[in-house]
């Protein structure tokens, strides 16, 4: 796989603080996001690299073993138990082919290195398969997507991947789609493809978990004597029975006409009307002399 300079996508230098890491990804992100450049397969390219950049780099694990071995860094583990393992070797006189290895890892290209590390001095096979880097990505969804289970095609690495998101993701649910990585090394098995949901806000349903809550508008008049009310729900229109009295913020629970649960077919959460009174305004003389009335009854 070609090698992918991490900091350069973010246009960052190498001793960036996390700070500096999540102001460039938030500012690159939202340049090169699909939903900003339909149809651009080099932005969604870009995007991807950006997201695949931020998910190492805001990682200090991560960012550690990047920083260390570059585009090996997921071998980092099996790097690192080498290096012991030759500098033990090493400390008991002995030698891999006659050759001496003084560690010092910093700012070079391991590629070699890795070669021969997994193959060489017959301590380990040369064919040894290591599974392909994982890749990960960032899906933005809004919520009437998040509510049904639908397919969607992403664009991974210059290649088409149709999936099925199921109904009732959350934010930050991360769902694998496996063998969608990059190559594996030494004809080992590809990486792994994590997708990361982002749900956008709604401007009328507000979602608690698998729960939904609204606010609905009534008049005076239907507050006091009761009425009905037809609102909009996730699934289609309802209608509503409004007791007489009822109060401003009373709260109507409706079972079952929630957020689906995920991958629990039929299972909805509940949905929550609050009732906002609206009371009347520009008043003439005639209705202000009926309220007076009524107060005094």
């Amino acid at each position: 796989m070609d090698y992918i300079d991490y900091y350069k996508i973010l246009d960052l230098k190498k001793d960036a603080t996390t700070e500096d890491i999540k102001k460039a990804y938030r500012k690159l992100a939202r340049k090169h996001h699909p939903d900003l450049n339909p149809n651009n397969e080099e932005a969604n390219k870009k995007f991807q690299q950006i997201n695949e950049a931020n998910e190492v780099l805001s990682d200090p694990e991560k960012r550690k073993k990047y920083d260390k071995y570059g585009k090996d860094w997921q071998h980092a583990d099996q790097l690192d138990a080498q290096e012991r393992q030759q500098r033990q070797y090493q400390s008991q006189g002995g030698g891999y082919g006659g050759s001496s290895y003084s560690g010092g890892f910093d700012g070079g290209d391991f590629s070699d290195f890795f070669s021969s590390m997994f193959g060489g001095g017959g301590r380990s096979s040369r064919n040894s398969p290591f599974k392909g880097q994982d890749y990960n990505a960032d899906l933005q969804l809004n919520l009437l997507d998040a509510y049904t289970t639908h397919k969607q095609t992403l664009t991974v690495n210059g290649k088409q991947v149709r999936i099925t998101i199921p109904a009732g993701v959350e934010i930050g649910q991360k769902i694998k789609l496996p063998g969608y990585g990059a190559p594996g090394v030494n004809n080992g098995p590809p990486g792994d493809l994590y997708i990361k949901f982002s749900i956008t806000d709604d401007p009328k349903f507000k979602r608690k978990g698998n729960d939904i809550y609204i606010q609905e508008e009534i008049d005076l008049y239907t507050a006091i004597l009761g009425g009905e009310k037809i609102i909009d729900t996730l699934n289609g229109k309802v209608k509503l029975k409004v007791p007489e009295g009822t109060q401003p913020d009373a709260t109507l629970r409706l079972k079952g006409k929630g957020f689906p649960v995920y991958k629990k077919e039929n299972h909805f959460g509940d949905l929550y009307i609050k009732w906002q009174v609206k009371l009347p305004t520009g008043l003439n003389q005639e209705q202000k002399e009926l309220f007076e009335k009524l107060s005094k009854l």
